[in-house]
């Protein structure tokens, strides 16, 4: 996982506070380590091996009466004994699924496989939506003049969010906030968070400062340090 020291987290607070010096707007950065444990997606691969499993073991030629044989059970000498052979193997069947389906879902919650395995739409969706409970939990949506503008990072799902309020989102193309997405990428790919996150916050001071001068009274109402989410 990547680390960011103190001296690095101090370097974009003073970028923050740099690029809110020439605007009226507040930009507000945030790391989390991991948007989300994924629950969903061990239990629906294990789901999934656990109904597959079987079908591939008859189609490769095994059978419920072999299930039996083979840890231990009795034959049958009479054709009034079938049924009961086939509840065995039936009971063995099901408790062999529910194994597979225990073992898959322990092995796909090892997090760098469950991480592997979740859809990249998942990853999309949740770092979207911890990043709009976090716009709306810190009050960038009650900033003056609503120009709040939050750049968020999850570093294990590689997913950068920026949300901008209705504010300079009006006022400033779309397309701008893709490069400040493309200047924190780009530091996480190297491994120096801290730069990606200095780079965008420029650029976000750029786009405010041309849509969102400095006004009289304005205040910070926002941190400027960046903010590390726990585990």
């Amino acid at each position: 996982m990547i680390k960011i020291s103190d001296a690095d987290q101090a370097r974009v607070a003073e970028a923050v506070a740099r690029a809110e010096a020439a605007t009226s707007g507040e930009i507000y950065c945030v790391v989390a380590p991991e948007v989300s444990t994924d629950v969903e997606t061990p239990l629906i691969w294990a789901a999934a091996i656990a109904l597959l499993l079987p079908a591939l073991a008859l189609l490769a030629g095994l059978r419920p009466a072999m299930l039996t044989a083979l840890f231990g059970g009795w034959t049958v000498g009479h054709a009034s004994a079938v049924d009961g052979a086939i509840l065995s193997a039936l009971i063995t069947y099901v408790g062999l699924q529910a194994a597979v389906f225990v073992v898959a879902a322990l092995v796909v919650s090892i997090p760098p496989i469950r991480r592997a395995l979740t859809p990249r739409g998942l990853k999309v969706a949740q770092v979207r939506r911890a990043a709009l409970d976090l716009f709306l939990a810190k009050d960038l949506h009650r900033t003056r003049d609503r120009t709040g503008v939050l750049i968020f990072a999850a570093l294990a799902e590689h997913r950068v969010e920026v949300i901008a309020d209705e504010g300079i989102y009006a006022a400033a193309p779309h397309a701008v906030w893709d490069e400040v997405v493309a200047d924190v990428v780009a530091g996480m790919k190297r491994g120096k968070v801290a730069d990606g996150f200095i780079a965008a916050v420029a650029r976000t001071g750029a786009i405010l400062a041309q849509h969102m001068p400095p006004r009289p009274g304005d205040t910070n109402e926002l941190p400027d340090s960046l903010t590390v989410l726990p585990r």
